[in-house]
């Protein structure tokens, strides 16, 4: 079960202000058609998390626990590090020729495939030994943190503070996998 939550907040908590939050976004502005962009998303993001699970599966067999728990602590300050950096939206689909569920779909899956949330999945899959629930909770916490994306499109960013609640975001991954790194290299 500590996979499954620890998973959803780290990916709810990534997600947000995120390059793949702003492509909904776009998504949003463009279909404006919420259901199948959402399931797209839902979609997409169960793949990419599913990935992410099985690939930390496949390294919890292959080394010890305290590299298990160094990778947990990399892996955040990587998600970090990534949350603080200034995101625009990318421009994948943006002139693909499919409807919305496709295009949410293709374009979500390839935006999210190699970022830091499905990183951070991995790490915690490998921690827990429990890919299952950890790609079960990152798919949850991304498809929560993209529905007011596609719902609210555009307003969304006027409303909220996204470049703030990065900022801040970022600096709680930095600190929580500096504090798991060293724990790891057993220096605290």
């Amino acid at each position: 079960m500590e996979a499954l939550v620890t998973s959803f907040a780290a990916a709810l908590a990534a997600e947000w202000g995120d390059k793949t939050q702003l492509l909904a976004i776009a998504l949003a502005t463009r279909f404006a058609r919420p259901a199948p962009i959402i399931a797209g998303i839902a979609l997409a993001a169960l793949a990419n998390s599913l990935i992410a699970g099985i690939g930390g599966s496949l390294i919890h067999d292959m080394i010890p626990l305290r590299a298990i728990s160094l990778f947990v602590g990399i892996a955040l300050v990587f998600t970090g590090g990534g949350a603080m950096l200034r995101a625009k939206a990318p421009d994948v689909g943006t002139k693909w020729r499919t409807g919305p569920f496709l295009t949410a779909l293709g374009a979500f899956f390839l935006v999210e495939l190699g970022d830091k949330t499905q990183f951070t999945t991995a790490a915690f899959a490998a921690q827990f030994d429990a890919p299952l629930l950890a790609a079960a909770g990152a798919t949850a916490g991304i498809i929560l943190a993209s529905i007011p994306a596609v719902v609210a499109g555009p307003a969304l960013a006027k409303a909220v503070p996204l470049r703030g609640l990065r900022l801040g975001i970022g600096i709680a991954f930095l600190v929580v996998g500096l504090g798991v790194g060293l724990s790891a290299l057993r220096l605290v």
